[in-house]
């Protein structure tokens, strides 16, 4: 509870006093996680109050794209995008999704980055499996990149390790993740999701040695080049939180 009412106030100061560029597009990235039509959780959505988002977006005219058409823009690769583009994310890799995400998304044609941790998949109860996250990639509508190895917390980590135990640590937590998934999904891995939103100049500079291009976190703020490579921000949609945060990115764009 203490989470969720930070959040509020977060979100009532950012709405308040919400500011965005206007030399640059702005890119609302929003993040979903688990998905159950009948058990609740902070982060747990119904699907179809996940659809009834996805399709308010577009009634507001906004226009999913690919993550990676977005980060190309961003590292000013590319020098437009659809008008108010919007991108679509969900982190850890819950069975949910391919359940409840994968029909809804498929119906209305939309396209999804998912940020994995590979130590659950196929191995962890209510965890995706390999077959299902290369099913749901041979759709082309759906890209998987890195969400570290294990989900760690790296500040509680820290405490507890020596800073050369550390290093290794944040190091095969970063790489392994990257070899792993660039195996079992024959692609390369260039992005990455921050566990718990935590990161540090150290973390960012680990992760471009590790091969990252970009990295995202939670922000509550639209993205666009204003930001760091590294320290990109996300939307979190917190079910109990959803319409003032959805306040929040429809008045990201004109």
């Amino acid at each position: 509870m203490r989470f969720i009412s930070l959040i509020f106030v977060v979100l009532t100061l950012l709405f308040t006093n919400a500011t965005f560029a206007t030399n640059k597009v702005n890119i609302p990235i929003i993040l979903y996680h688990n998905f159950n039509p009948t058990v609740p959780g902070s982060m747990t959505m119904t699907p179809q109050k996940f659809e009834a988002n996805l399709k308010l977006l577009k009634a507001h005219g906004f226009t999913f794209i690919p993550l990676k058409e977005a980060v190309a823009y961003l590292q000013g690769k590319r020098t437009t995008l659809p008008q108010k583009p919007i991108v679509l994310t969900a982190d850890d890799g819950w069975e949910s999704v391919y359940t409840y995400m994968y029909p809804i998304v498929k119906k209305l044609n939309i396209p999804v980055t998912l940020f994995i941790y590979p130590a659950s998949i196929s191995k962890e109860k209510h965890f995706l499996t390999w077959e299902q996250l290369t099913e749901m990639k041979n759709t082309g509508l759906f890209d998987i990149q890195s969400h570290t190895f294990s989900h760690p917390n790296f500040k509680i980590a820290k405490n507890k390790l020596s800073p050369s135990d550390f290093e290794k640590y944040v190091w095969k937590e970063l790489t392994s993740s990257k070899k792993i998934l660039e195996d079992k999904m024959g692609h390369q891995i260039t992005l990455l999701a921050w566990p718990f939103g935590i990161y540090n100049q150290y973390l960012e500079n680990q992760a471009t040695k590790a091969g990252y291009e970009m990295a995202f976190t939670i922000g509550y703020r639209t993205a666009n080049r204003g930001f760091k490579a590294m320290e990109q921000p996300r939307f979190m949609i917190v079910d109990k939180l959803a319409d003032q945060t959805f306040k929040i990115i429809l008045s990201s764009a004109p």
